[in-house]
């Protein structure tokens, strides 16, 4: 992967090069012209002139614009054209204009060569940095997993790097620390965040005989947990290969201008040495009918088509980041027309993500204060994160002293206070502590269908309240939903989570079709069925996402997420609000429409002019003008963008 890594680094900074080489040379070039041909001020005679542009202009077409030049010449003998075909035909053309005259009478355009080249190089660096680094997201999910690990040895415990584990080793993780690797809990209890894995906002509890996953964040006890997959057989290596897989899979879009040039660039070659040959027959003339050839191929040079893309995309893109839209690959820009559906992760893009008090609720003579005060109390010696979410909505400037604390793993919490028994926790830890709960059973009821997880509250036997908590939807989440469902797309939710919590936050929403208790991997399978029906969009945050991301036609990867799930992602939101899909879909589709219009303007002098210029009507100079003005165009229409609402 550093292979990779470095090879799209130098890439980029390949172009970045190119670029700087470019306008260093091409900078002068445009001086010297401007000098001449619009304020009338000759800096040399006409022949110094000329040589001075062609050696200007030779580094910028023979060195910068060599491999480009190389790869569109093969065109013409393999009959594959691309962009690269238009460029190589431009500046070779334009740049011999310059030395043919010095020997005949003939318009010089060696300084168009520089200009077509530098332009070009510009659009391709801009290029490299909007693809992004397409295997970086693998790198971020190797750097997830533990480098090294503490393992028992005997009698002693010794620290090791991660690739010296053996399966049967026995590694000891503490509150706070990665678990290295796959394995078995032998000893202890902990809670323990799989949200990075399975989406799950809640941590899940781990005793004895309990599996555990590489990667995930031992929270509030020590394990020893026995090592049972190591190397690519650990599940984070599974979801490693699955996001390499779907990213082999997917099949780039093909460029509109390749698909245009493919037929215009040998159109404008036949054009160019028909009229050549015409004109030569015709008027024995040879000058007139290199001029006239001259004429169709400088106003047939692709400045603009080069333009017509990176332009758009550049102002798209710097709108998008105004309003928290990253757009990290254009495919995705021609891609999101064509979508039809969006699949939206439940925990952390439908919802915050983290746990939340949402109600208290006191029994007989007790207060809700009261109720809050004593569990957030007992649960402020606690590292759970539901103990952590009752003392955060609490907050209390001073606790109640609390005696012979204790945990009672996946149950809940108890202690003394004010020498009465309380106990914090669900309705296990009250049956164990013989309190009776039948009076809440209906109540738990409904609060558990809608999602929601309820902390009982006793004191003496005697249930005085409970603590409703749950991961709370988003502000914005209703309104985006609802905005997209105008819009005419379909809306699927998807989620690690059990069928109760997931129909509950689903019905909040306005959501119809619920896929549930779904694993990484399989969330990506759910993608690949949708998309037997139509394109499909994937917003998500968590690793469990990556490969979700990289199999839809569209991933819009939530910022607020991890680093894996934003550079798996076709465009991230850096607000987290999912407002902002609603806004990447309406800024994708105006920016397409630019391109197109774009494309549309950069051909539309071609096939206005070019026959003008068979013709003879159109002198060289004139063509070249009429170039620059389908550039001007193109850049002026790009910038229109800006004026659109989204």
């Amino acid at each position: 992967m550093d292979n990779e890594e470095n090879f799209e680094d130098s890439e980029i900074r390949m172009w970045k090069t190119k670029l700087v080489w470019a306008w260093i040379f091409t900078l002068p070039i445009a001086i010297i012209m401007l000098s001449d041909r619009i304020f009338g001020i000759s800096l040399f005679s006409d022949k110094i002139m000329t040589i001075v542009l062609l050696a200007l202009g030779a580094p910028v077409v023979f060195i910068v614009g060599f491999s480009t030049i190389k790869s569109g010449i093969r065109g013409y003998y393999t009959f594959y054209f691309n962009m690269d075909s238009l460029i190589a035909l431009g500046t070779v053309i334009a740049y011999f204009t310059g030395i043919f005259s010095i020997f005949y009478p003939l318009q010089d355009y060696s300084g168009i060569s520089s200009m077509i080249m530098a332009f070009f190089v510009s659009g391709k660096y801009i290029e490299a940095n909007a693809k992004g680094r397409a295997t970086q997201e693998i790198r971020k999910l190797i750097e997830l997993g533990a480098k090294k690990a503490k393992i028992i040895i005997g009698k002693t415990e010794k620290e090791v790097p991660i690739e010296e584990i053996s399966i049967g080793d026995i590694m000891i993780v503490r509150p706070g620390e990665k678990i290295p690797l796959d394995g078995i809990v032998i000893r202890g209890e902990s809670a323990v965040d799989e949200s990075m894995i399975t989406g799950e906002s809640m941590p899940v509890d781990k005793k004895i005989k309990s599996q555990v996953i590489g990667a995930t964040i031992n929270q509030d006890g020590i394990l020893y947990v026995k090592a049972t997959k190591i190397g690519s057989n650990t599940f984070l290596a599974h979801i490693i290969q699955l996001v390499e897989e779907t990213q082999s899979t997917k099949v780039p879009i093909q460029k509109i201008a390749d698909k245009i040039t493919s037929i215009f660039v040998p159109t404008i070659l036949t054009i160019a040495l028909l009229s050549f040959g015409n004109w030569l027959f015709f008027t024995g003339d040879i000058s007139k009918a290199l001029g006239i050839s001259v004429a169709v191929l400088v106003i047939a040079c692709p400045c603009s088509l080069g333009l017509a893309t990176p332009t758009a995309l550049m102002v798209g893109s710097g709108i998008g980041a105004r309003k928290g839209i990253l757009i990290r690959k254009g495919e995705a820009i021609q891609t999101m027309k064509e979508i039809s559906t969006f699949v939206l992760d439940k925990t952390g893009t439908i919802t915050q993500g983290k746990p939340e008090v949402t109600e208290v609720r006191a029994f007989g003579k007790n207060s809700e204060y009261r109720v809050l005060k004593i569990a957030s109390s007992i649960e402020n010696l606690s590292e759970h994160p539901i103990g952590r979410a009752i003392v955060s909505h609490a907050k209390l400037n001073k606790y109640a002293h609390v005696g012979n604390f204790k945990i009672v793993r996946g149950k809940g919490v108890r202690g003394v206070i004010n020498g009465k028994s309380i106990c914090v926790g669900n309705k296990a830890l009250m049956r164990e502590n013989g309190i009776s709960t039948e009076r809440v059973e209906s109540v738990l009821h409904s609060y558990e269908s809608s999602g929601k997880t309820t902390m009982l509250v006793s004191e003496n036997k005697e249930i005085i309240g409970f603590i409703a908590v749950a991961d709370k939807i988003k502000e914005d989440s209703l309104e985006a939903i609802s905005e997209l469902k105008r819009s005419g797309y379909e809306i699927a939710m998807i989620t690690g989570d059990n069928e109760a919590t997931a129909r509950s936050i689903a019905n909040q929403v306005g959501i119809n079709k619920v896929i549930s208790g779904v694993l990484p991997e399989g969330k990506a399978e759910e993608v690949v069925k949708m998309q037997k029906s139509g394109m499909v969009a994937f917003v998500g945050d968590g690793i469990n996402d990556a490969p979700a991301l990289k199999q839809a036609n569209v991933g819009i990867a939530m910022g607020t997420g991890t680093d894996i799930a934003i550079e798996a992602g076709d465009i991230v939101l850096t607000s987290g609000s999912l407002s902002g899909a609603v806004k990447a879909a309406k800024l994708s589709k105006a920016t397409f429409r630019k391109i197109k219009q774009n494309l549309f303007w950069a051909f539309a002098y071609n096939v206005i002019a070019v026959p003008f210029a068979v013709s003879g009507f159109i002198h060289p100079v004139i063509a070249e003008i009429a170039m620059a003005a389908s550039s001007i165009t193109v850049i002026t229409n790009a910038n229109l963008l800006r004026r659109v609402k989204i």
